[in-house]
């Protein structure tokens, strides 16, 4: 690929950009990514590092992302580090984007990644403060425009935009057709050591809701060969295929749509162990009887702590969801609260008391970021072992 950084000149000096909010704050930077123009929720991510990570990650599907970290783009972008087939956030805001790329397993630099994608970038705006203003008034609709300056129209376009709540984006993004997957872990640099995978003698069917091809591979590490399935699939085409466990996938949207998933995850229940991740979590909390409502600014970020109620310890967590399950709309009697979060007491994971069933709300499988919960794909590849007992 042709790593060669746009010229500042073309991008910074010829050519503005806007982000506007529906509430009528308004950001005015520079462009770094793609000339055009861009809607979503504006939400923030805390992580330092995994900024392509972001990018590529279906669950960012209708999202501008604010990072946190004040210098983006230094070590450039790779294929090995997408997490699938294309950026899927709608937009970009920085402190400062690297217009060089400054490690060996760059193939482009970030900022020619996200232009060939159509992502558009702001720059040099005070993030600290956007960030201080979603957390206090909530994430929001908003606009980021490298075409026009014209603020009042933007904030307009914004207040126009639908909403995240009630909107159904895991079908938006999910596979269009069944898949296999083997692949396992696999180290980006010599210092970095794995245990050799796991012999893949348990066949597990993926709900693609948005899935990351790092859950992908943390399942066969663990001994998994995968049939990956659109998110419409029906239970009974599921159990055609004779699974030793089906896998809940991560993905974007609000879980409230989803009542036909969350039909085909109650019918699934009792049939074979069942391992949910993310909006997995949420589908499982709904199929179960549950509710789920809509966080104020949501869980973003690489470092948050979870209480094991299990083991009584404290897990540091990536997270990535805008939505929890609500903990007093679950049976009790049947369901099992397991992980906590320790910065606002939402619920980050259960598990079912008859069957072997259990969820995670926040990623197990991020990388990078901490390696704490790993021994979750243990656990599901034990109740494979175990059965359906």
């Amino acid at each position: 690929m042709d790593a060669t950084p746009i010229a500042l000149e073309d991008i910074i000096l010829l050519n503005p950009a806007v982000l506007a909010l529906e509430d009528g704050t308004v950001f005015e930077g520079q462009s770094f990514g793609a000339l055009t123009e861009r809607t979503g929720e504006v939400v923030f991510n805390t992580a330092i590092t995994g900024y392509q990570e972001i990018f590529t990650d279906p669950s960012y599907a209708g999202q501008i992302v604010v990072l946190t970290y004040p210098q983006i783009g230094n070590y450039g972008a790779n294929e090995a580090d997408s997490e699938s087939v294309k950026p899927f956030i709608e937009g970009l805001a920085v402190r400062e984007f690297s217009p060089l790329s400054s490690n060996r397993r760059a193939e482009e630099t970030a900022q020619q990644f996200l232009v060939d994608a159509g992502v558009p970038v702001i720059t040099s705006i005070d993030t600290r403060s956007l960030v201080r203003h979603l957390r206090s008034r909530g994430v929001m609709r908003g606009v980021l425009s490298a075409t026009t300056g014209d603020a009042k129209k933007l904030i307009e376009k914004a207040r126009s935009a639908p909403s995240m709540a009630g909107l159904d984006l895991a079908t938006r993004v999910s596979t269009p057709q069944r898949y296999e997957w083997a692949a396992p872990v696999e180290a980006c640099s010599p210092s970095q050591h794995f245990a050799a995978p796991e012999e893949q003698k348990f066949h597990v069917v993926a709900y693609d809701f948005g899935m990351k091809r790092n859950i992908l591979r943390r399942l066969a590490q663990v001994g998994c060969k995968l049939t990956v399935v659109p998110a419409q699939t029906s239970a009974e085409d599921v159990l055609a295929l004779k699974p030793s466990g089906v896998f809940l996938s991560n993905g974007p949207g609000d879980p409230e749509p989803l009542a036909h998933q969350a039909a085909q995850v109650r019918k699934l229940i009792g049939k074979t162990p069942i391992f949910g991740i993310c909006l997995g979590h949420q589908i499982l909390g709904l199929a179960v009887g549950g509710k789920t409502y809509k966080l104020k600014f949501g869980h973003r970020g690489a470092n948050h702590p979870v209480l094991n109620k299990v083991t009584r310890k404290v897990e540091i967590t990536s997270h990535n969801h805008g939505f929890a399950v609500d903990p007093d709309s679950l049976n009790l009697n049947e369901i099992e609260i397991t992980h906590t979060n320790l910065n606002d007491e939402t619920l980050e994971g259960f598990r079912h008391r008859n069957y072997p069933v259990f969820c995670v709300q926040y990623h197990p499988e991020a990388a990078p970021g901490p390696h704490d919960s790993h021994y979750l794909f243990d656990d599901f590849r034990k109740l494979m072992e175990q059965g359906n007992r």
